[in-house]
């Protein structure tokens, strides 16, 4: 995924005032096409942002431009199909197996969007890689799905990890504390971790580094051999079973608001504190 300026995001709705025929001004409301396309269910924010580069996004018959905003009255075409604006918001638990990848590119055989085949348009929100299995958020809303994954806002996702060899307190203690990883130029948050058995252990991130469990297990000499996420925030995975969905209502929903009522939702909020120029003891 490519990145946007903050300065394209931070503002999303603009008001254009124009002239009518009998002399009054009137206000029509505009908002940014990443946004339409996000709130429409087709995908993220800045997934839209690189369909919109490939061309794959039209405006009135007319290749979209990076950046632009939409009148309610234009016509918006995704990959030759017509995008409309009101959908009914759509949250679902489900649970990934092993195997199924977290893309929407049909030349992915096995694509988490083709493998649920849910009648309404949908997309994820955060990845596990294809070699882990557990819970996943899909979802049409995208301003909720940037709330509950953005690093800075600081939210929980809780995993299960088997490793290939016994545990020692050094290892716990290590993966607790700030890890350098540097095949993705980082260096990970502090997490909670916490013993099951000799070769499993519970560890809960507040950020989503590339494949970051398994990079942090391989700098202190581990490798992963199984990987389950069973939580993010308050929604859990619980009963389900491989393959199986959800939806989340009620109760459950409600939380996850009031969880999410300070936390941003654009990029550009946090700090770039995971970088190299934050360096750590080795």
């Amino acid at each position: 995924m490519i990145g946007s300026a903050q300065s394209v995001l931070s503002i999303v709705y603009i008001r254009n005032e124009f002239e009518s025929k009998d002399g009054v001004y009137m206000k029509e409301e505009t908002i940014r096409l990443n946004k339409f396309l996000a709130e429409a269910g087709v995908c993220s924010r800045r997934e839209a942002d690189r369909y919109i580069q490939q061309g794959l996004v039209e405006v009135d018959g007319k290749r979209a431009d990076l950046g632009m905003c939409i009148k309610e009255t234009q016509q918006v075409v995704f990959r030759g199909k017509e995008v409309g604006r009101k959908q009914r918001k759509i949250l679902l638990a489900f649970y990934k197996p092993k195997g199924i990848v977290c893309t929407a590119e049909k030349q992915e055989k096995n694509n988490i969007i083709d493998y649920i085949n849910y009648p309404d348009r949908i997309y994820y929100a955060g990845r596990l890689d294809k070699d882990s299995e557990g819970l996943i958020i899909l979802t049409n809303h995208g301003d909720l799905v940037n709330k509950m994954m953005r690093s800075a806002n600081g939210h929980e996702k809780e995993y299960v990890v088997k490793v290939n060899k016994k545990l020692t307190d050094e290892f716990l203690k290590g993966m607790a504390g700030r890890v350098p990883l540097k095949e993705v130029d980082a260096v990970t948050k502090p997490s909670k971790v916490k013993k099951v058995d000799d070769y499993t252990f519970k560890i809960i991130l507040t950020q989503g580094l590339n494949r970051q469990i398994r990079r942090m297990c391989e700098y202190f000499g581990y490798r992963v051999v199984a990987l389950k996420r069973i939580r993010v925030m308050n929604i859990r995975l619980g009963d389900l079973k491989r393959g199986e969905y959800r939806e989340i209502t009620g109760a459950e929903l409600a939380e996850l608001k009031r969880l999410l009522a300070n936390s941003h939702n654009q990029p550009g909020i946090e700090k770039n504190v995971n970088r190299k120029n934050q360096r750590v003891n080795r």
